[in-house]
């Protein structure tokens, strides 16, 4: 089977229409009064594996981009997101993105991966495809604090903590600005569940060391600073 038909079948099958509007909802959430801060509006925004589109179609930018090989994202999409189904895995279908993004948005993407090799090429492409000065964003399952259920998903692959994506930003040449290694739930399907409820724990970090299996992390492309050789 290929892949986008493989990725078409599986999350048609993980999310219904009912279950993909909560989702759209908890993201406006999150957006508003999280994500938005630190994504300037005159930004051009690029989303890898954003799905949905529950991220890009929400967060104010002047331009928004966005990756994914599942073909129903286009689906999805607003007409002011333009949407490439190609894999950022290879080089050859890909256009050249260097230093025309001021962030990059990757969302429950990594552990997909099916080894570090790809998650030091996806990094390494983002830090090509940044402005100088330009970030990633990345919310992340974290396998420290998410191991029991880290497999319950059939596509997950690879295993990452938030010392481990940290040690590799720092070495393709990103500086750190951020990281909160217990963020939201691991899931969607756990807590909290609805929109209002989101809201109230975004606003008790003290929450998020108890229901936290998802890290948060903001690394830049710093002017002065090139990419580790």
């Amino acid at each position: 089977m290929k892949a986008d038909v493989y990725l078409k079948k599986l999350y048609a099958n993980r999310f219904d229409s009912r279950q993909l509007q909560a989702k759209v909802a908890l993201w406006k959430v999150l957006i508003d009064d999280f994500l938005q801060y630190y994504v300037p509006p005159e930004s051009a925004v690029l989303d890898i594996g954003g799905g949905y589109c529950e991220f890009i179609n929400q967060i104010g930018a002047k331009k928004k981009y966005l990756i994914d090989l599942n073909p129903d994202s286009k689906l999805f999409a607003n007409p002011d997101v333009k949407v490439l189904n190609i894999d950022v895995l290879t080089f050859d279908d890909k256009p050249d993105f260097s230093e025309q993004f001021d962030r990059i948005f990757i969302s429950n993407f990594f552990e997909h991966l099916r080894n570090k090799e790809e998650l030091i090429q996806i990094i390494s492409f983002c830090f090509e495809a940044l402005k100088p000065g330009g970030s990633i964003l990345v919310v992340q399952p974290n396998f420290k604090y998410s191991f029991k259920e880290y497999y319950d998903f059939i596509d997950h692959q690879l295993p990452i903590t938030h010392l481990s994506l940290q040690e590799l930003l720092q070495t393709v040449g990103f500086e750190i600005d951020l990281i909160i290694p217990r963020f939201l739930p691991f899931s969607t399907k756990g807590r909290p569940t609805s929109p209002w409820l989101l809201k109230v724990y975004l606003k008790l970090p003290v929450l998020w060391r108890f229901l936290g299996g998802q890290m948060f992390v903001k690394a830049s492309k710093q002017n002065n600073r090139s990419r580790a050789s």
